[in-house]
């Protein structure tokens, strides 16, 4: 039987060329950084040839490397998804899953049939907890997250997407002024905020990306809820900075339309997160499954 290289070693091997960091692969492997080096020297050695190139405190693979990984890495996700299909415990297809009211709202409920048709015998509880809070205590088997990874440390989590941040308004509300610059139109039409502090820094972060002046306190219409203020927007009160996400849609259909450029939220992001214990569930696997390809799609 032929000598294989060490499964061990050669997870090392992905960890170092998806994070083009020893150091970074050593905090994702929770080992030490001699001992991602001493993996690395080791395949080096019996393939006897080098895979990375060293550039400046970080590595990028070389030709061979990349030759290598591309066949490597496909592999050891077939490994880890073998791995826990033997490990799910098919005992329940209700879940109670926890998402922001203006997600809910304006991202998952026109998506509501298209993940019934992909899990139909998965029947999805909605819970709307706004904020940090315990997920064992409120019962929630899993959570699309809005906001910052740190809050959410005790669970696992999986980044699912950036967070962007877009103007948009009804486009009726400007068909006299289409010729006009983006500052200009600030300027003349009312402005919209959510006074949430999650929220507070949504225009000045957008203002700034797309050099504009932040508008006028005096123009602004204040809202509570993401939800309130996008109904506003389209019914022709203003110009709201929101989250694409939310808006999707409307933009897709016409109904609100995005002036200047969108811009990725400094902070926030969307998370899959849940108790490492329910990624032993099937349901939650395919919840998962079906949010990984819904968000980057």
């Amino acid at each position: 039987m032929r000598k294989l290289l060490p499964l061990k070693s050669l997870y090392t091997f992905v960890a170092v060329a998806e994070t083009g960091s020893m150091s970074k692969a050593a905090e994702v492997l929770n080992v030490s950084h001699s001992a991602v080096s001493q993996a690395i020297k080791s395949i080096e050695s019996q393939l006897n040839q080098t895979l990375f190139s060293r550039v400046g405190r970080n590595v990028e693979l070389n030709n061979a490397g990349y030759r290598y990984y591309k066949k490597i890495a496909p592999a050891l996700e077939q490994i880890v998804d073998a791995t826990e299909a033997m490990l799910i415990q098919p005992n329940t297809n209700r879940l109670t899953v926890n998402m922001i009211n203006s997600l809910a709202l304006h991202w998952w409920i026109p998506r509501v049939p298209k993940f019934q048709q992909f899990a139909p015998t998965i029947d999805i509880r909605m819970s709307n907890l706004p904020g940090q809070f315990s997920l064992e205590a409120e019962g929630v088997d899993a959570a699309i997250i809005h906001g910052v990874l740190d809050d959410w440390q005790d669970y696992y989590c999986e980044k699912l997407s950036d967070d962007q941040l877009v103007l948009v308004c009804n486009p009726d509300l400007i068909s006299e002024d289409t010729e006009l610059e983006v500052s200009q139109l600030l300027a003349k039409y009312p402005t919209i905020v959510v006074t949430g502090k999650r929220r507070i820094n949504d225009w000045p972060n957008w203002c700034k990306a797309n050099d504009v002046p932040p508008p006028k306190q005096k123009n602004n219409l204040s809202f509570v809820t993401s939800a309130q203020a996008i109904q506003a927007t389209y019914r022709q009160l203003g110009m709201f900075v929101t989250h694409k996400i939310f808006v999707q849609e409307d933009l897709e259909q016409g109904g609100l339309i995005s002036l200047g450029s969108a811009v990725k939220h400094p902070t926030q992001g969307f998370y899959f997160t849940c108790l490492p214990e329910k990624l032993k569930l099937e349901s939650v696997l395919t919840l998962r499954s079906w949010l990984r390809h819904e968000f980057n799609h």
